[in-house]
């Protein structure tokens, strides 16, 4: 039986609607609800990561990037309504402080018939960085990215990043061109 996972990046308040949001932000959330509320019985697993920055922080994303996604605040929660339809006992919380997650063998085990799915925001930082360490660590894996629950920081480096994942095996559905 083919185990289905799905990962939900940094899909947080700041990403969707706060200072870093976008229209495309809220049209990727909007797809994502849609995307869970009929499929969410088809995942075994759902992961979200949330990006967690701290008040005190001299990290390099810091001196570059807005401040964002402080931990404990409104920002950095998870979008209620996207979080609201993934409500059931397979939903994982992941707090990461870098752009990629780099400990998913602790919650996915090494299984060549795993199919992982990954969108959220933002494309072409944290979901490309995801895609490419989950390809590194799952090679014989099946990785989706859906595109239209996903955005970038602009529509040209969300469809570049969109190339990046395609080059690195990474099927891309949802892509309107």
């Amino acid at each position: 039986m083919l185990n289905k996972i799905l990962i939900v990046v940094d899909m947080q308040n700041d990403f969707i609607s706060g200072e870093l949001g976008s229209k495309d932000a809220l049209t990727a959330a909007r797809n994502l609800c849609e995307k869970i509320n009929k499929n969410k019985n088809e995942y075994d697993q759902i992961f979200f990561t949330q990006d967690t920055h701290f008040e005190i922080d001299d990290s390099i994303e810091r001196s570059r990037v807005p401040i964002h996604c402080i931990k404990d605040t409104n920002g950095w929660c998870i979008n209620k309504d996207i979080f609201y339809f993934s409500n059931n006992s397979n939903v994982h919380v992941i707090e990461k402080n870098e752009f990629g997650y780099v400990d998913w063998k602790k919650y996915i085990p090494v299984i060549p018939s795993d199919y992982i799915e990954i969108c959220g925001v933002c494309t072409d930082i944290c979901v490309i960085s995801n895609a490419l360490i989950l390809r590194s660590l799952y090679p014989n894996t099946k990785i989706i990215c859906d595109a239209k629950c996903c955005a970038g920081t602009s529509p040209e480096k969300h469809a570049a990043a969109l190339d990046v994942m395609e080059s690195c095996l990474i099927d891309i559905i949802g892509r309107d061109v």
